[in-house]
């Protein structure tokens, strides 16, 4: 931090385009800030020691060693700006990783260690998750396999959306056009907490489905008449597995796992078409993405794609948010700390 509040209120915003491009240099920030020469290097004198240094052996100005790129100094602009555009868009995408779902309560899944600290006897046996989460896991450990996803089914069903969710429901129901989810998650609770499902659009399928293993007759049923009996210390499905209606093969959930050649996309292939029929008659919405990694990049993809359609991005990820990019609004903070943050600034447009 400084020690002192700086004088130039576009201090913070020189910081940030010289950390997000490494150019020191005068004609940068005269570029992007549209100020003046004395201005631009009375900016840059004030930048040194903190952002910059001089080095007199060179005769040049490059990025300090120790220039902090952990504080965003600017988070309270940003989510300033971010409630501007939420306030003023016709439509809302909402795009959606796994780390929306933290602040449910959810567990963190990212590297082994949190997989297994979730997963204790997983752990044990160095099961990973990309092992787990496989169809060949239903051939060659059946019961194992059905007691990590009859465990999760338990934990999607009991536990309540955090308060996030109703906040990202009712900006949306106030746009003019709506909102549409896009999301990699799996357990369902966008719909638990109010949004249509005809207006959600779960790429990876959903745990709340089955299919049979052997997709026989290519259905898709609900796990509704599903109650999970599981041995939590082994990780192990109680009783008789989970079958088809149909052949009477094992069954397994519609979603898609890691090698999985044998997922039934029927039903996420019918939300996909109404996200496009959707984009179809919304202009360029408003696009907010949270807890969406770059592992496994399908989110972030397709944010991506709906910027190169003219759409505005919001990104909320408390761990891979880049602070310093002017170009979008990245804010390094859980889901529902920001979205309670960009709610306390809409209070001020009433």
């Amino acid at each position: 931090m400084l020690a002192a509040k700086p004088s130039d209120p576009l201090y913070y915003q020189a910081r940030q385009h010289v950390l997000y491009s490494n150019d020191p240099g005068i004609s940068h920030l005269q570029r992007r800030l549209r100020i003046g020469y004395q201005r631009a290097i009375a900016l840059r004198d004030a930048l040194a020691g903190d952002a910059v240094e001089y080095r007199s052996d060179t005769d040049s100005w490059q990025i300090h060693p120790q220039a902090d790129r952990v504080t965003d100094f600017l988070i309270e602009d940003k989510l300033a700006h971010a409630a501007q555009l939420i306030y003023n868009a016709k439509a809302l995408v909402i795009a959606a990783g796994a780390g929306i779902g933290i602040d449910s309560g959810l567990p963190d899944y990212r590297g082994d260690e949190g997989f297994w600290r979730a997963y204790p006897a997983l752990g044990r046996s160095r099961l990973r998750f990309e092992s787990i989460a496989s169809p060949q896991a239903y051939q060659e450990r059946p019961a194992t396999a059905w007691g990590f996803y009859g465990h999760r089914l338990s934990l999607y069903r009991a536990t309540t959306p955090h308060s996030g969710f109703d906040l990202l429901h009712a900006w949306g129901q106030r746009m003019q056009q709506g909102c549409f989810v896009f999301t990699s998650n799996v357990d369902g609770h966008f719909q638990k907490a109010g949004f249509p499902s005809a207006r959600v659009y779960e790429c990876h399928g959903s745990l709340h489905r089955l299919q049979c293993t052997a997709n026989c007759q290519g259905s898709i049923w609900s796990t509704v008449d599903l109650y999970p009996q599981v041995n939590e210390a082994a990780c192990e499905w109680l009783g008789e597995l989970p079958t088809c209606p149909h052949c009477g093969a094992l069954a397994r959930p519609n979603i898609q796992m890691f090698d999985d050649w044998h997922w039934n996309e029927k039903r996420s292939a019918q939300q996909r078409m109404l996200l496009d029929m959707w984009l179809d008659s919304a202009q360029a919405p408003l696009v907010i993405e949270i807890g969406a990694g770059r592992a496994l990049p399908t989110v972030r993809n397709f944010t991506r794609r709906m910027q190169q359609r003219g759409s505005r991005l919001i990104r909320i990820n408390l761990h891979e948010a880049n602070i310093h990019n002017p170009g979008d609004i990245e804010l390094a903070l859980g889901a529902n700390e920001a979205l309670e943050g960009i709610a306390a600034q809409l209070l001020q447009h009433g």
